[in-house]
């Protein structure tokens, strides 16, 4: 099929604006001319080395709800389907490790043409970056327009509150959804038309119930956001439509609900509460600047949101385990426990910790212990540039599968219908397979990354490095030159708002 073979070239375009015009010119995966737009305004958190120790994983032979549902489980459960995908025994996919180096490369030359050699001053993968599409400092500005009597610790809660609700909204817009900025009338899609337009709704208090501090997320706010105003809020019509609109929308009312946990979220149930609450949490360091750990942070994600993801999600003796799947490439019954057939990904979840490190660390000098547990994004781009670049290949009757889906889907209103791909709903055993392989072949990238660029020590880039200014940003790259019209990824995902 050629849809999964690997492109021999790439198109240097303006991936923010609907209205750019993208230039296009052979070359062997070779990246487009520099592009600087995205490496925004902000330094490079770069965290000292901090030695605290961790808890250790929740055992699963004792509780495998709370293993499944630990950050620890992530990595520890895809090396599993990750350790198929190199002896090429997976259930949906070749593996062709001899293009394993070429995708490396790849990933090198788009680092090197936006950064060498000033590889330090790469950001964290997070939320911040989304906001400054077009190189513009949104998030600088916003914190300029408050005044000065607002203090750092109110600020970062503020930051807090936007960035949460910016993360749970920016699943997959589809491939026909724009934003045009109130602000300054250019037009944005995808992840960053969802970042902007989240960020003016922000503005204009469309998530908060108090009138005289529109800058806020609160229940009563969320309570009272219908999904007829967020679909005014995001410019959603028929000529406009965005996918899982309905999933968004429950999704913030199901926050509103979560957030009347005083617990982590006050009385005054904002996310951004949350900052109390570490602060205060006895793990957390506070001899000079504090030091949080990560699995202070999971907790509060993880337990003060369980209640939002949809209950017909995996569970486990009634506990809903949200972004975690059955897959056939892992044990199952009766040679192993029913919890090993599952694999967690939690990919809400860990770029909702990516990107909400980055306003405590900035603001509040807050530094993470744990950072390593977090693992590469389990989603489309990342995991399309590893069909993009022809290292796994979608076997031919999972293909045929997923473009019978697609056609079928094409006869639905606003549904995309060009640049056909395969087509799977999110907890098709395919996809729970690419994302899990996914996961191995990023720890793997950026092993290989590091060796190609010769960095070394403190110099080497982190894994949120790496997808910050690699590998999400190759993958929607060749993504753009491989399927032009609809910039899709190689294979399509039916998106409820909840997962990607």
């Amino acid at each position: 099929m050629g849809f999964f073979n690997r492109k021999s070239k790439i198109a240097s375009t303006d991936t923010d604006s609907v209205t750019s015009k993208a230039s296009r010119t052979p070359s062997n995966l070779q990246p487009p001319a520099p592009n600087k737009t995205m490496n925004g305004s902000l330094p490079a958190i770069q965290p000292s080395p901090i030695n605290i120790s961790l808890p250790p994983p929740p055992d699963p032979t004792v509780d495998p709800t709370a293993y499944l549902r630990s950050i620890h489980s992530v990595r520890e459960r895809s090396k599993v389907v990750h350790a198929k995908a190199k002896r090429d025994q997976l259930s949906h996919f070749d593996v062709d490790l001899s293009k394993f180096g070429e995708t490396a490369a790849y990933v090198v030359s788009i680092i090197k043409r936006d950064f060498a050699p000033e590889y330090r001053t790469i950001p964290p993968h997070g939320r911040w970056q989304h906001f400054e599409v077009g190189g513009r400092r949104r998030i600088d500005q916003l914190l300029t327009s408050w005044p000065s009597q607002v203090d750092a610790q109110e600020r970062t809660r503020r930051l807090i509150d936007l960035f949460l609700v910016s993360v749970l909204l920016d699943a997959g817009a589809g491939t026909k959804w724009s934003y045009q900025s109130k602000e300054s009338g250019k037009t944005y899609r995808r992840s960053e038309g969802l970042a902007v337009a989240s960020l003016e709704m922000f503005k204009a208090g469309y998530f908060s119930s108090d009138p005289t501090e529109p800058c806020q997320v609160n229940a009563a706010g969320l309570n009272r956001l219908s999904e007829g105003q967020l679909a005014i809020g995001l410019q959603v019509s028929d000529e406009n439509p965005l996918a899982g609109l309905e999933g968004r929308s429950g999704l913030l009312a199901k926050l509103a609900e979560a957030l009347k946990n005083p617990e982590y979220f006050g009385s005054s149930q904002r996310p951004g509460n949350m900052l109390d609450y570490l602060l205060a949490h006895p793990s957390t360091q506070t001899s000079s600047d504090p030091i949080i750990t990560i699995p202070t942070l999971w907790s509060v994600l993880t337990d003060g949101l369980a209640s939002i993801w949809p209950a017909s999600r995996t569970q486990i003796a009634g506990v809903p385990l949200g972004d975690a799947w059955p897959c056939s490439s892992m044990p199952s019954p009766p040679n192993a426990q029913p919890w090993e057939n599952i694999v967690p990904f939690h990919k809400l979840t860990q770029w909702l910790c990516y990107s909400l490190m980055a306003p405590m660390t900035r603001l509040m000098s807050i530094q993470f212990a744990g950072v390593k547990l977090l693992t590469g994004l389990p989603e489309y781009r990342n995991g399309g540039l590893l069909i993009d670049t022809g290292l796994v290949t979608l076997r031919p009757a999972d293909a045929k599968r997923g473009l019978d889906a697609y056609r079928h889907n094409a006869r639905v209103k606003g549904q995309p219908c060009m640049e056909v791909v395969p087509l799977f709903s999110a907890e098709d055993d395919v996809v729970v397979e690419w994302r899990a392989l996914t996961v191995g072949f990023l720890d793997d990238l950026l092993v290989e990354v590091n060796r190609l660029l010769k960095l070394e020590g403190s110099d080497k880039l982190s894994l949120a490095q790496m997808l910050e200014a690699g590998t999400w940003k190759g993958g929607r790259e060749l993504a753009e030159v491989s399927r032009p019209n609809t910039k899709q990824p190689p294979i399509m995902i039916l998106s409820d708002g909840t997962v990607f």
